[in-house]
C-alpha cells in the first residue's frame, strides 16, 4: 500500500513527535494568511491551533500564531519554509525560546440541573472559570488559560452535561521587557 503524500513519512519514524509554537509576524494584506495556510496543507504539516490578529496597524503587521505538531526536522522545515515567504517579517519559534506564556480562551456550555449542575458550578469555581451566561437549564462558562487546563475542565464538564465547545486558539507572548 502506497504511503500519503505527507511529510511526516518522509521522516525517520522514530523521531519523536513534538509541539512547538511558531509566532509569525506579517504583512497585514488579503491573501497572506491563506499563502501561510497553503504552505501547511500542501506538505502535509498539521495546524492544531491558529490565531491571527492585527498588531500594529499604522505599520500594517498581524501576527500569526501557530501550533503545530511534527518531528524536529520537520518543524525546522516549516521555519524555514514560512522565513522564505515574501510578506512575512519574522518567524519565532516560542518553544524554543523557553520564555513564552500562552493562554487560550473557551467558552464552554453545559446543560443540567440539580446535583449535575451543582457540581459544574463547582468545578467552575475550582478552574477559576466565569459564568457569562445562565438560565435554568444551562450555563456558559469563560475559561482561560493553558490549553491543557482548558481540555481537563472540558473533559470534566462531559459527565456533567456538555454541550458545546467554542476554542479561540492559542496567544503567545515572550516574557520580559523585549518583544520577540
Amino acid at each position: 500500500m502506497e504511503q500519503p503524500a505527507s511529510a511526516y513519512f518522509m521522516e525517520d519514524r522514530h523521531d519523536p513527535n513534538e509541539t512547538h509554537t511558531l509566532s509569525v509576524l506579517v504583512q497585514n494584506e488579503p491573501g497572506v494568511l491563506a499563502r501561510v495556510i497553503g504552505l501547511f496543507s500542501g506538505r502535509g504539516y498539521n495546524i492544531d491551533s491558529l490565531t491571527v490578529s492585527e498588531t500594529e496597524h499604522a505599520k500594517h503587521m498581524s501576527l500569526i500564531t501557530i501550533v503545530t505538531t511534527g518531528t524536529p526536522m520537520v518543524i525546522q522545515q516549516i521555519k524555514h519554509q514560512l522565513d522564505r515567504m515574501i510578506p512575512v517579517y519574522r518567524v519565532v519559534d516560542m518553544t524554543l525560546t523557553g520564555r513564552a506564556i500562552e493562554r487560550e480562551l473557551a467558552m464552554v456550555k453545559v446543560k443540567g440541573t440539580g446535583d449535575l449542575r451543582m457540581e459544574a458550578l463547582r468545578l467552575s469555581e475550582a478552574f477559576r472559570a466565569r459564568v457569562i451566561d445562565a438560565t435554568t437549564e444551562s450555563f456558559v462558562f469563560e475559561i482561560t488559560g493553558g490549553t491543557a487546563k482548558i481540555d481537563q475542565f472540558i473533559n470534566l464538564m462531559i459527565p456533567l452535561g456538555l454541550v458545546e465547545v467554542s476554542r479561540t486558539g492559542v496567544a503567545a507572548i515572550a516574557r520580559g521587557p523585549d518583544g520577540t
